[in-house]
């Protein structure tokens, strides 16, 4: 059983719609790699640590602000995969403290069929259980992440 336990993974995948915005202009959030702070919830810090932007390789900072409740939350993530024709692209988490010992998540942005000013949004991850964590806690945080970038996205672009 220790085998079968350790080399289980969590995986998942969410989606959202992005209205009345190209793929082009919801991609060029994405792509933006070290601007996370601009439109994910609770992150308020981000900043290459190394790498060049847009390149694989490239190594971003990300915390939240500390609360009265909790500590501030952080971590490294290194650009793994990055394509500007399909739209792509592949992080993991390294360094953190919010529990992830292993975390790949792809990004993938395209055109609903038939109308170019509607987007859709796939966020697909790989990661070992995170302790104190449900596998439906972090696909729950995944939905809300996605969808609040969405909403802020049709209101800002």
């Amino acid at each position: 059983m220790g085998t079968e336990t350790a080399s289980f993974k969590w995986e998942g995948k969410k989606v959202a719609q992005v209205n009345g915005v190209t793929a082009e202009k919801v991609w060029s959030v994405f792509s933006d790699f070290c601007n996370v702070q601009e439109w994910f919830p609770a992150v308020d810090t981000c900043y290459r640590v190394q790498g060049t932007d847009g390149e694989p390789g490239l190594i971003r900072y990300c915390a939240t602000t500390k609360t009265k409740e909790e500590e501030s939350r952080w971590a490294k993530e290194r650009l793994v995969k990055m394509d500007p024709i399909g739209r792509c692209l592949s992080y993991e988490i390294l360094e953190n403290n919010v529990g992830f010992r292993s975390y790949v998540a792809t990004v993938e942005v395209m055109p609903v069929d038939g109308d170019d000013q509607v987007s859709r949004i796939e966020w697909s991850f790989v990661a070992d259980p995170v302790d104190g964590w449900k596998k439906e806690d972090l696909e729950s945080y995944v939905d809300f992440c996605l969808q609040h970038m969405a909403k802020k996205m049709e209101l800002n672009l």
